[in-house]
């Protein structure tokens, strides 16, 4: 399996993996994303800003995950340059049970890792143990839980130790 930055002109492509993760999550009774956080405009302008990256097996989008270089939204109290942030990291249902997501995790940690960023960090509802279990299983270490609005966050964090050299 690949995994590139997407380009700008695949960010239907982008949209569409991560609508399909959100029908999916919607159908098991669970909902996540809301129309804004996914829709197409904010999708292009991530894509564009280079933000959005492809997990492909044999050329065929298998999942997607977006790294932002600051969070104020959920983070506001780290220090600029010091993370590299993991969000909507999404699956094809096609692709589930195949570690899609530890590879886009890996991919991530890496990227942190190259650009001298010393934690990988990320969040995600509460309440979503198996989502938690996974990124514990990877190795983040939850870092606090915070309210925003009726919902509770769990916000995760990973060393990441720097290059050899």
């Amino acid at each position: 399996m690949q995994i590139e930055q997407a380009k700008p002109e695949e960010a239907a492509t982008v949209a569409a993996v991560l609508n399909e993760a959100a029908r999916w999550i919607a159908g098991e009774g669970r909902p996540l994303w809301s129309a804004a956080d996914i829709a197409p405009e904010r999708i292009r302008r991530d894509t564009d800003a280079g933000s959005y990256f492809v997990a492909r097996s044999d050329g065929e989008p298998a999942g997607v995950v977006r790294l932002d270089l600051e969070d104020p939204g959920f983070w506001p109290e780290m220090e600029t340059g010091t993370s590299l942030y993991v969000h909507k990291l999404a699956v094809r249902r096609a692709f589930a049970g195949r570690g899609v997501p530890t590879l886009l995790l890996d991919f991530a940690r890496e990227r942190a890792r190259e650009m001298g960023r010393p934690f990988l960090r990320l969040d995600c509802v509460a309440d979503r143990a198996p989502l938690r279990a996974l990124y514990e299983r990877f190795g983040f270490s939850l870092h606090s839980v915070i309210h925003k609005g009726e919902r509770a966050f769990a916000r995760f964090e990973m060393r990441v130790p720097p290059l050899a050299g």
